[in-house]
């Protein structure tokens, strides 16, 4: 299994009702998630704001610390280590943010943001590997000489996947990744991601309110409410026959076209 998780549990601080004076009282996000995640799947994850699919998600990459219960990648209880112990794991597992604007250094170059965690990890020819990844993302050369304000969005998406990859990880974490970018953005960026998921025979856990994209997209889907699993079942179990009221609820208000056909 690339994940075993159980029992996890998050709680944290409410700078809503913070008091003046002491501190702020602890709002549960994760309320007792277990679940597995085979190697070279795909897991969707779902549900409506607040549900805690992001939190989930940003935890599993260890980003969160779970206040209980047990995260393990790939045999190891990566819950509660630290920094130092989980440096040469993070090369393994990485991350794509919803906005890349806000998680691209706007003062560095494309080449410069995609080399500089290959250097932290003590890769060598870092500028070649990243000219390398820029082009496995359907991007040319020259871009690495681009600053982020210079891109459209999905080429900044692009930049965040290939900043992703170029570490050669086993698993990716895509959180709500083309939720600001247009209908055609969209369908390229998922299509790249598909394509790169059978390619580097990748494990991915993708975030998303779409469940359009998610049932094309995945093997298995996580539906959450409250920081709750509601329903965990193969994707195509669970859009024809969907077990709880909350994902029932999900399917029936949203759209979802023929999954047969090509995003584009």
């Amino acid at each position: 299994m690339m994940y075993e998780v159980r029992d996890l549990q998050l709680s944290l601080p409410d700078m809503v009702r913070k008091p003046l004076l002491g501190p702020a009282p602890k709002i549960d996000i994760l309320k007792g998630i277990s679940f597995d995640l085979p190697k070279k799947s795909v897991l969707g994850i779902v549900g409506g704001s607040g549900s805690g699919k992001s939190t989930l998600g940003r935890t599993m990459v260890r980003l969160l610390e779970p206040s209980a219960g047990h995260i393990k990648f790939d045999g190891q209880d990566v819950s509660h280590m630290g920094e130092e112990k989980l440096r040469p794991l993070r090369r393994r597992f990485q991350m794509i943010f919803q906005d890349p604007m806000s998680s691209l250094n706007p003062r560095q170059r494309i080449g410069r943001i995609i080399a500089a965690p290959l250097e932290l990890h003590g890769w060598d020819n870092v500028a070649q590997r990243a000219i390398e990844a820029l082009v496995m993302v359907g991007l040319p050369e020259s871009f690495a000489k681009r600053y982020p304000h210079e891109l459209s969005g999905g080429q900044r998406q692009r930049v965040g996947i290939a900043r992703a990859i170029a570490l050669q990880p086993e698993f990716i974490l895509a959180d709500e990744i083309v939720s600001g970018l247009d209908v055609s953005s969209q369908a390229q960026v998922l299509i790249l991601l598909e394509d790169l998921v059978r390619e580097l025979d990748l494990t991915l856990a993708f975030v998303s309110h779409d469940l359009s994209v998610v049932r094309r997209l995945c093997d298995q889907v996580i539906v959450m409410r409250e920081g709750l699993i509601v329903e965990n079942a193969p994707t195509a179990t669970l859009f024809t026959s969907p077990q709880d009221d909350y994902t029932k609820e999900l399917l029936a208000a949203i759209p979802l076209p023929d999954p047969d056909q090509p995003f584009n």
